[in-house]
């Protein structure tokens, strides 16, 4: 960043989110995306432009050094434009809106994403990235053609807002045509297999997104369907992920992609979102197959999210730049120099443990770390044991990290997103479930009270951010879609069913205030959001799973917890709306996928009852299992799958399906072999 001491600030002086703030001393006078915005454009008679980005996006940066910091770019765009600056982490409804109008207009969507729009806030040309001279000659075109041409301007404009509505209409109106039955789900594994990376894991292109509902998905197919194929594809991706430079060897957590197929250069941004899923996954992977690495994953990484983005108060920060002091990756990389300066005797071990060689190698002298796969090699060369061996590097990553700590670090991101710390909620209280660790547990209830108390305004309504003890703007579907999963995550760690009938409420205003009534989908935004000229609608799983998708399976939980039929068929049409995606194209709907096969395979319900719970409970997620729902309570209970099977001092467990139960049993042991 520049140094701001002697520039005037414009209007985003006021706001809360880091990427505004980022922008609010530059000679462009930005205002946020506000009702006020477009009146002024109208007044004024001037083109919108709407520019959005967020606060960890290198080529955001890059533009803004280039263009919105130079003054004479910056007096074009004054002169002749209202500038909207918008944090797309904050305004997703805005950035789906304008991100869907430069898809139709170019083919292709990405940050930095500016659109101009008329007055009246519809589209008329777009793009992602510009250079300086690229973005002057836009701006002075369309400027041009504006004052000179305006009913060509106008024709633009109504058939681009046409076609986003012709969009949305294709997508939200659709007939069921087929179910989203075993046979879509064997067609889309089939063609997902083509796509395979055998070395290395993921897909066979670069980049390479984690994506992690993609493996949760597959996972859970391999092993109901016991495709060991599949199966040996996750665990090679998410070895290789773990080992690979995506993954921070020294600190813990995961950059939001990688650059090339084998997971070695990330671009070196760090997310709340891509983090919380992946620890779900690890911890999941781990049930299943008692990896060591996999542990050390979730471990390491919730370590890391607790350190540095977690406050006392109970929420989470949403991100780190890729850059510090203007570079990408900095932070991260070392020189052999440094290494050898500051490791001594450690030092060859190190670089063979890390791949500091030809493997590892990145630019400018600079090294990614990598992890060095053959242990038993190592092992052998420098004569020491695993154990040794782990002590040895531990002890080098004390340094280095002592070493790093006198870095500048990364900007942070210290917005509080509802949907994101929902997430991350959730993966404490997966992590405590699977490892028993109570801080994971500790962490979980800080952050689901954080989101009850200071991040819901009431009456089952969600804010969508926080930052400084300011709330602000009401909350999208996937604030609720993702505050819903957290409370079911949550009652499965405390058994405290008002958190079921608060989820449950979340779910009625939902269902009401994002009612379509020509579709069985929810929109994005609710009935009391800022008018946009299209309400969107998500459906389409990607590095987050869509809002709908994640409301879906909420609905095929809740209607099981509750015994609500309305629910479950509900759950049940949105799945079947989306067939034929998950058959072409299984990756972009995998967590519709995990829906498929809760309803297409056979589906437990695991009922523990009585006052040992928590150890039953503890002692089942130590067991590999699928398709099921746990329902848990110490104390009488209404549920439906509860009533009367409460015994004073005594702990049953009930395996179910249907809502017809076996006899009921005491042991872990005998309740495995029901499920």
């Amino acid at each position: 960043m520049s140094n701001n001491s002697n520039k005037t600030s414009n209007d985003l002086i006021h706001e809360s989110s880091p990427y505004l703030l980022q922008h609010a001393y530059n000679p462009v006078k930005w205002v946020a995306f506000s009702d006020e915005a477009f009146e002024k454009a109208k007044r004024e008679n001037k083109l919108v432009l709407i520019s959005v980005g967020y606060s960890a996006c290198h080529w955001c940066h890059v533009m803004e050094h280039e263009s919105f910091e130079d003054e004479n770019v910056a007096k074009i765009m004054n002169e002749n434009f209202v500038n909207i600056k918008v944090d797309r982490e904050e305004r997703s409804d805005v950035d789906m809106l304008y991100m869907q109008a430069v898809q139709l207009m170019t083919g292709h969507g990405g940050w930095p994403l500016n659109c101009f729009a008329l007055p009246d806030g519809r589209p008329i040309y777009g793009g992602t990235y510009f250079n300086k001279t690229q973005w002057v000659n836009i701006l002075n075109n369309l400027s041009d053609l504006y004052k000179n041409q305006p009913q060509k301007v106008e024709e633009y404009a109504t058939n681009l807002t046409e076609g986003i509505k012709q969009t949305e209409l294709i997508l939200t109106k659709k007939e069921i045509k087929t179910k989203a039955d075993k046979e879509i789900l064997h067609a889309s594994v089939a063609r997902w297999k083509e796509r395979f990376d055998e070395s290395f894991g993921g897909a066979d292109h670069a980049p390479k997104f984690p994506l992690p509902n993609n493996y949760l998905f597959l996972m859970r197919y391999a092993l109901l369907e016991k495709d060991d194929e599949v199966m040996d594809h996750v665990h090679l991706t998410l070895q290789q992920m773990a080992h690979g430079g995506i993954y921070d060897q020294l600190r813990g957590g995961f950059a939001r992609y990688s650059v090339d197929l084998i997971w070695k250069v990330p671009h070196f941004e760090k997310m709340l979102y891509d983090n919380s899923q992946l620890v779900s996954l690890y911890c999941e992977a781990y049930q299943h197959s008692k990896n060591p690495l996999y542990k050390e994953v979730v471990y390491q990484t919730l370590d890391f999210v607790q350190e540095e983005w977690f406050n006392e108060k109970g929420f989470f920060y949403s991100a780190y730049d890729a850059d510090s002091e203007g570079e990408e990756g900095k932070y991260y990389v070392w020189t052999k120099e440094e290494l050898r300066n500051s490791l001594g005797d450690n030092y060859d071990l190190f670089c063979d443990f890390y791949q500091v060689n030809e493997i590892g190698y990145w630019e400018h002298d600079n090294y990614i770390l990598m992890r060095n796969e053959n242990l038993a090699q190592i092992a052998v060369k420098f004569n020491l044991t695993n154990e040794q061996i782990a002590e040895k590097i531990e002890s080098c990553k004390t340094i280095l990290k002592k070493i790093a700590e006198k870095r500048v670090k990364p900007g942070l991101d210290d917005k509080t997103l509802t949907s994101w710390n929902a997430m991350m909620c959730s993966a404490y209280a997966r992590a405590y479930l699977v490892f028993g660790e109570e801080k994971f547990k500790n962490v979980a209830l800080s952050s689901i009270s954080f989101i009850l108390t200071e991040l819901s305004q009431g009456d089952d309504k969600l804010f969508r951010t926080y930052k400084n003890g300011k709330k602000k703007i009401n909350g999208f579907l996937d604030d609720y879609a993702f505050v819903i999963e957290a409370l079911l995550q949550v009652y499965l760690i405390t058994q405290v069913e008002s958190h079921l009938h608060a989820a449950d409420g979340f779910m009625n205003y939902s269902l009401k205030e994002f009612h379509n009534p020509g579709s069985p989908f929810l929109f994005y935004t609710d009935n009391s959001s800022s008018h946009l000229i299209s309400r969107s609608t998500e459906i389409n799983d990607n590095v987050i799973p869509a809002s709908n998708s994640q409301m879906a399976l909420n609905l095929f939980y809740l209607g099981l917890y509750f015994g609500n039929e309305n629910y479950t068929k509900k759950a049940s049409e949105m799945l079947n709306l989306t067939s034929e995606e998950i058959r072409h194209y299984g990756s972009g709907y995998s967590n519709w996928g995990c829906l498929a096969l809760h309803l297409n395979y056979p589906f437990r319900e695991i009922v523990i009852v009585g006052n040992n719970v928590n150890e039953k409970l503890h002692e089942l997620q130590k067991h590999s299992y699928t398709n099921a729902i746990l329902v848990l309570s110490h104390t009488r209970s209404e549920l439906p799958l509860l009533q009367n099977r409460f015994v004073e001092s005594e702990t049953w467990i009930y395996v179910c399906e249907n809502k017809t139960c076996q006899l009921p049993v005491k042991t872990v042991e005998e309740a495995l072999t029901q499920i």
